[in-house]
């Protein structure tokens, strides 16, 4: 069984307060983008014992580093395995395509797909607020990729309410440069305030007036650091955006064109540039 992981965007990200359990209260509006991974899971038949709690993990595409163990799709499978002793062992294999430390959630989307094709898969009848729970232990935007569609977030990022919030009008460009944002670094940048208005009412106003009132905090203090998003960022308003913004933590930019304008940004060659067009 296969499917395809996707990406999220930030829309306005702001850092509250640092709670007593290490985390920090946040609020943004996560909103998903059809750059995807492929995820496959298949059930394995071998019969040695010891791969019952560690499925077979290969992949593709980018490299993936760090120890393997580490990986969220076997953090996904061993943390059903635990409620679920008889889930049989399983071979995943992960194409990864979405850039990673580039605050697009992909590690995230990867391991709440993982959960919900174990689920469908075999049939373990979880319902969408057990798999936001189960999704929750494995990391603060793991939740979102449950019901996956745009989404006003609270707390850590695991109190979702649902928007109506419609972009198909629009196109979206994807700039990943060459830097890779360690996030434990990036929150320790940050200064916590309250924004006022909230994010959620400036989503609710013309996207035409986000350019000067929908702010990331993450960004200012990462651009400091690194000149080029703000670069990055200029030049997505320069070739036509009607807003652009830093995703999540950093380090990927991206700008909202109208449709079917003509855009032609030419950045580094090390930049990877993705567009991303909407149903509609």
């Amino acid at each position: 069984m296969i499917c395809f992981p996707n990406c999220k965007i930030n829309l306005g990200l702001n850092i509250k307060g640092k709670r007593a359990d290490g985390y920090h209260n946040l609020e943004t509006v996560f909103y998903p983008l059809q750059l995807t991974d492929a995820l496959e899971i298949i059930e394995s038949d071998t019969a040695d014992t010891s791969l019952q709690s560690y499925p077979v993990f290969s992949t593709s595409g980018a490299p993936i580093p760090g120890d393997q163990s580490n990986n969220l799709c076997i953090k996904a499978y061993q943390l059903l395995k635990k409620d679920f002793p008889l889930l049989p062992s399983i071979k995943i294999h992960l194409h990864k395509a979405i850039p990673m430390g580039a605050g697009l959630g992909g590690g995230s989307a990867d391991a709440s797909f993982t959960l919900q094709l174990l689920n469908k898969k075999f049939n373990l009848n979880l319902s969408l607020s057990q798999l936001i729970d189960y999704a929750i232990q494995l990391g603060s935007d793991c939740p979102f990729f449950i019901p996956n569609q745009p989404c006003f977030a609270e707390s850590r990022g695991e109190i979702l309410s649902p928007l109506t919030l419609n972009l198909s009008a629009y196109t979206f460009v994807l700039v990943h440069p060459a830097i890779h944002i360690n996030t434990k670094w990036a929150f320790e940048q940050i200064k916590p305030v309250q924004q006022t208005p909230s994010i959620r009412e400036i989503i609710a106003s013309p996207i035409g007036n986000w350019k000067s009132t929908l702010v990331n905090d993450f960004e200012a203090p990462i651009a400091e650091a690194f000149p080029e998003i703000n670069h990055i960022k200029n030049k997505l308003y320069h070739t036509g955006a009607v807003y652009a913004s830093m995703s999540g933590s950093g380090s990927s930019v991206f700008g909202i064109y109208p449709k079917n304008t003509t855009h032609n940004i030419h950045l580094h060659l090390n930049h990877r540039i993705d567009e991303i067009k909407t149903d509609g």
